[in-house]
């Protein structure tokens, strides 16, 4: 199974793209999501989830692996398969589906071209529960690809602190203030641990 490729961007589209790892082209599948996030460089990686079918082998690439996991949640529910789970992560960011499934909110959910209510309600009561434990969140969205955050829970990790508890508070600090940067989040991690 292939988790990431990293390479020279050869070709870049908003549904696709080209990237060459050591002289093989690997042709990816990807949102608008992970398009708009994409570098500037030619030097890219990418997340990976690979599919099989009869009609072939599919690569889906993803910007980051918060949005790679939520694709796999999403094609875990039956009636959406991976062609509709890249349109749903095109038509809305991964934070907006995420908050939809935890809030209940099937009619943003069905908005979505190519989910019906009946999917869009299967989704919500398979996934409302996941997303909850999963991101640890009490209806409520936490910040989603925070360097400063990742950065200040190593230092935290480093320190002996559990990650666990450390997350927690280092959530409810970036709930606030998204801005913070990684000494401020250290020093009030420090504080209320």
């Amino acid at each position: 199974m292939i988790a990431q490729i990293q390479g020279k961007l050869i070709e870049k589209n908003p549904t696709d793209l080209v990237i060459d790892c050591q002289g093989v082209g690997y042709f990816i599948q990807i949102s608008l999501h992970t398009f708009s996030k994409l570098p500037e460089s030619d030097h890219i990686k990418v997340y990976i989830h690979q599919v099989f079918r009869e009609d072939g082998q599919f690569l889906f690439g993803f910007a980051d692996k918060v949005e790679r996991e939520l694709f796999r949640h999403l094609i875990s529910v039956s009636g959406i398969g991976a062609g509709i789970a890249r349109t749903m992560l095109s038509s809305l960011d991964p934070r907006s589906i995420i908050q939809a499934l935890v809030n209940g909110d099937v009619a943003t959910i069905q908005s979505i071209k190519g989910i019906g209510s009946k999917t869009a309600q299967r989704a919500v009561i398979e996934l409302k529960e996941k997303m909850l434990k999963l991101y640890d969140l009490e209806q409520e969205l936490p910040v989603l690809n925070n360097t400063n955050k990742d950065e200040a829970l190593s230092a935290l990790e480093v320190l002996g602190f559990n990650k666990k508890l450390a997350e927690k508070v280092v959530d409810k600090l970036l709930r606030e203030q998204p801005e913070s940067t990684v000494e401020n989040i250290i020093k009030y991690a420090l504080k209320n641990l």
